[in-house]
């Protein structure tokens, strides 16, 4: 007998043996595939954005969609089943009104236990792969980028997708937020807007859409999600830290079809590799038909700038645009000054300025958050805002076709505000008035604020807004600048006159010569077009850009002082012809 035992075991060790192996063997195929799938973060160290594997539009992974689906399959299965020490996530009260069989997808919510949730939807966890940690934001908006294609043409780094092609469409898209307020930077978190741009691209791809084109989204956040993506306008329900937005599939669809950020321009000057002027006919609006669209500038506190945007009705109109010019202004403007403004071609509307609160009392920035009241030109469906020290060379009207928030780029990662395309929304004025408190601008304006809410935007060529500076103090960028500033026909859109304005000085030369800190935004051929343009106006309207006598002291000053420090290019010692000088205003 025992010797049969020792027989039958003899026989039975080559299975057991087979299967031992074969565990062992399933367990390294475990380890090795999930090392293979492993992000390398190290690559980041040479270039921050360079290890992302799906386009913003479409994520094309080099799998097989049979296998996609089975392990989709599997993840579903056991999605169900509440992973060890996760925290219950209990289902927002709007969702459960809904009604039952709700095919949800799930973005982010790993770390919740959402099993309770099945008894009244189906949830379909999305899966992606996270951003680095070192994936920053100024790879998405860096500063500069080679707009003219001189030495390369400009490209983005791109944000991980999940695969729209192995999901069915969706009632709902449903996502934790990333939120890290009030810690510095918080808003300009890269997975922060991974997440917002998951979710948009999964409601315009795979969200079921009403008879309204709209679809359903909700969003878990102690922070107000991103008003780039998600408007104010959209939201239809707030219930504690959840968001429940219903947005127009148009409108998102056409922000998600941008550039993923700054890093490439919205508006391409040339076609794509090639030293062609961009065929302006591929840009195309996919939002609604608009009600009304408009240009405005605002004038507040002062009457120093009336010149200024009286020059820039004249430059709109002389493009041949048809938009309605509106003109925001506060009781400051005098009754004359008005009358020449409507004569110029603005129509007003008077507004109560708001004060910034962060600002000293009788400082420039005193009352600049009175731009805010664009955002109440609810009767037009979109607006361009233009600041009125800038002189229009060609038409803007293709800028309607531009979400907000589109501008040119400024310093670092943001944009400046001279021009700029909005959408006017009582909602979102209420969300300004009620940061004024918190939000820090950087530069104590308007500017400031706006790059804290709208951190996320679309850059338009430098040409569009052309800056008059000239930061690099180099020969060759005075000669590339100015020879664009007096180009005709006209290469830049517009110029953007910063420092002292032309009507401030005499017409006989730009005088930022002669201030030490201002020189940096002087240009006599940027100076003379602006007096060009003027001199075409008709001459009721000229008698406005006229100097004061505090004006004339000032300049006299300054040339007297430019002379004793001996200014090498001399501009203090030019005769002055300018009429005005004799000629002066009250």
């Amino acid at each position: 007998m025992e010797g049969l035992g020792l027989q039958k075991l003899m026989k039975a060790t080559p299975k057991a043996l087979v299967k031992i192996n074969l565990v062992f063997l399933a367990l390294f195929l475990v380890v090795y595939a999930a090392l293979l799938l492993r992000p390398n973060s190290s690559l980041y160290f040479e270039n921050a954005g360079s290890l992302v594997r799906c386009s913003l539009r479409e994520c094309h992974h080099k799998v097989d969609t049979l296998k996609m689906k089975v392990v989709l399959e599997e993840t579903q299965a056991n999605s169900q089943k509440p992973k060890g020490n996760l925290s219950e996530l209990e289902m927002p009260n709007f969702l459960s009104k809904m009604g039952k069989g709700m095919k949800i997808g799930m973005v982010n919510m790993d770390h919740r236990d959402v099993s309770k949730w099945s008894t009244h939807t189906e949830t379909i966890p999305i899966k992606f792969e996270r951003v680095s940690e070192l994936f920053e934001w100024k790879d998405l908006f860096p500063e500069w980028i080679d707009e003219e294609e001189d030495t390369d043409v400009a490209t983005c780094p791109e944000i991980p997708m999940p695969d729209h092609r192995i999901y069915d469409n969706l009632d709902m898209i449903v996502a934790i937020l990333p939120c890290k307020f009030p810690e510095e930077g918080w808003a300009r978190e890269v997975f922060r807007l991974q997440v917002h741009l998951i979710v948009a691209n999964l409601a315009v791809k795979k969200g079921k859409k009403d008879w309204y084109s709209r679809t359903k989204v909700g969003l878990l956040s102690k922070c107000r999600p991103m008003m780039e993506l998600f408007r104010c306008e959209d939201l239809v329900k707030q219930e504690g830290d959840w968001w429940f937005f219903e947005p127009e599939m148009g409108r998102l669809e056409q922000k998600v079809s941008l550039p993923i950020g700054s890093c490439k321009l919205a508006l391409p000057l040339w076609g794509q590799g090639i030293h062609e002027i961009y065929d302006l006919s591929k840009i195309q609006s996919s939002t609604i038909t608009p009600k009304k669209e408009a240009y405005a500038t605002v004038l507040h506190s002062t009457e120093a700038y009336v010149c200024g945007a009286i020059t820039l009705a004249q430059s709109l109109i002389k493009t041949g645009t048809k938009r309605d010019l509106l003109m925001l202004i506060d009781n400051s403007i005098s009754i004359s000054k008005r009358n020449a403004l409507v004569a110029a071609g603005w129509t007003l509307r008077i507004i109560e300025r708001i004060r910034n609160p962060r600002a000293e009392n009788g400082t420039y920035n005193e009352y600049n958050y009175s731009k805010f009241r664009l955002w109440q030109l609810t009767d037009y469906d979109k607006v361009i805002f233009i600041d009125s020290d800038i002189l229009v060379l060609r038409n803007l009207d293709l800028l309607f076709h531009f979400p907000q928030m589109t501008a040119t780029g400024n310093d670092v990662s943001i944009f400046n505000s001279g021009i700029m395309v909005i959408e006017p929304s009582n909602c979102t004025f209420r969300v300004f008035i009620d940061r004024t408190k918190d939000i820090i601008s950087y530069n104590g304006g308007d500017q400031g604020f706006l790059n804290e809410v709208f951190v996320w935007w679309h850059r338009l060529p430098r040409r569009v807004n052309y800056l008059k500076n000239f930061w690099a103090n180099t020969t060759l960028e005075a000669t590339v600048k100015n020879h664009l500033f007096g180009a005709d026909p006209p290469q830049v859109y517009s110029i953007h006159y910063l420092g002292l304005k032309p009507w401030l000085c005499y017409r006989d030369y730009d005088c930022n010569w002669d201030i030490g800190d201002q020189r940096v935004y002087a240009s006599d051929v940027a100076h003379q077009r602006w007096w060009k343009f003027h001199d075409d106006m008709d001459e009721g309207l000229q008698k406005f850009c006229g100097l004061t006598e505090q004006r004339r002291i000032e300049l006299d000053w300054d040339r007297m002082k430019a002379r004793k420090m001996g200014l090498a290019d001399k501009h203090w010692g030019i005769k002055i012809t300018d009429p005005r000088r004799k000629h002066l205003i009250t």
